[in-house]
């Protein structure tokens, strides 16, 4: 087999636009569920409403893709308000069960008939980001060694992704050490507590709430750039799954825990599917494993696995701290 090949398959996702964007995805779930306690399991629904605010600004009403973002951004404050106003004030389930659901209803009306005027239906919406390659600097051709290389528009959009990446990291340390960082971790261990010393609870919950997903909305708008166009179907439960494995992998309520965990787990899920691929190319597999969808099956079970596995003996993560996962809910 062709170890260099996939090697380079495998480096190339965990370096490349997909990774940044879920490692985005995982910096604004780090926010919720790590530093402040709240089970958002629909972090998939901010990412839907930034990348169609863009897609229908632009595609459908022929709007600036610059006001697309900010419509993006905008309805993910929209959302996270619809999501806290009526539930942050009972228990953690209650909000769980109504994120996920609201999702899945965004994901059902975006490719629903009644709004295939504006959303494209089940065929989405395409070419909605021209102005961004437009100020690609790159010049055109293919850059890397080997299999580990881009082209000249995939490079600049994992360029400006993991840019991307690299702020709301930052921007979200910054967030974490000031006092209103320091609420939040104390909302997260024992919020009677801080609601016994005068601090409004709720309001920090739907702040931290508004900032994640506006952080989460910033990687739905980059997904839909980076493959130039949007489709309901992109945006499956799984999305959030993905983005919660990625947390837990780095290590949650850390730093650099999403963006490690991004770009490790894209390395593991790329470079199993490649070694799958040339295994059946070589008749090494058996029957039962063979088919085009063989490669992401056994991904995805392997890396299920693995994180079984990390659940059980290091729950952590690579660099968190146990006393990080104990959450009061």
């Amino acid at each position: 087999m062709d170890f260099a090949t996939i090697f380079g398959n495998a480096l190339r996702s965990a370096l490349g636009a997909d990774a940044a964007i879920y490692a985005l995805a995982a910096i604004g779930l780090n926010l919720h569920f790590g530093y402040t306690g709240l089970l958002n399991f629909g972090q998939v629904g901010f990412m839907i409403v930034g990348a169609y605010g863009l897609a229908v600004s632009v595609a459908t009403w022929g709007w600036s893709m610059w006001v697309g973002i900010g419509v993006g951004l905008g309805l993910a404050v929209v959302l996270a308000l619809a999501l806290g106003l009526p539930t942050l004030r009972l228990r953690a389930d209650y909000f769980a069960i109504t994120t996920v659901a609201s999702a899945e209803i965004l994901r059902i009306l975006a490719r629903s008939k009644a709004l295939e005027d504006w959303t494209g239906g089940v065929y989405g919406l395409q070419r909605i980001a021209p102005s961004f390659y437009d100020l690609n600097p790159i010049p055109r051709g293919r850059y890397g060694p080997g299999t580990f290389s881009f082209p000249h528009q995939q490079l600049w959009v994992a360029i400006v992704t993991w840019a991307l990446v690299a702020l709301c990291t930052v921007l979200v340390a910054l967030l974490v050490r000031s006092p209103w960082g320091r609420v939040l971790k104390a909302i997260r261990e024992d919020e009677d507590a801080v609601r016994s010393l005068g601090k409004n609870v709720v309001g920090y919950k739907m702040q931290s709430l508004v900032v994640g997903g506006m952080i989460g909305a910033l990687a739905g708008i980059m997904l839909a750039v980076n493959g130039s166009a949007v489709n309901a179907d992109s945006f499956q439960p799984t999305v959030t799954f993905f983005a919660y494995a990625v947390l837990i992998l780095g290590g949650v309520a850390t730093r650099v825990g999403p963006v490690v965990g991004a770009a490790l787990f894209w390395f593991l899920i790329s470079g199993v599917e490649s070694f799958v691929r040339e295994a059946g190319s070589e008749d090494l597999l058996p029957n039962f494993l063979s088919g085009p969808n063989a490669p992401g099956a056994v991904s995805n079970t392997l890396v299920g696995l693995l994180l079984i596995g990390l659940l059980l003996f290091r729950p952590q993560g690579i660099f968190g701290n146990r006393r990080e996962m104990e959450l009061s809910v």
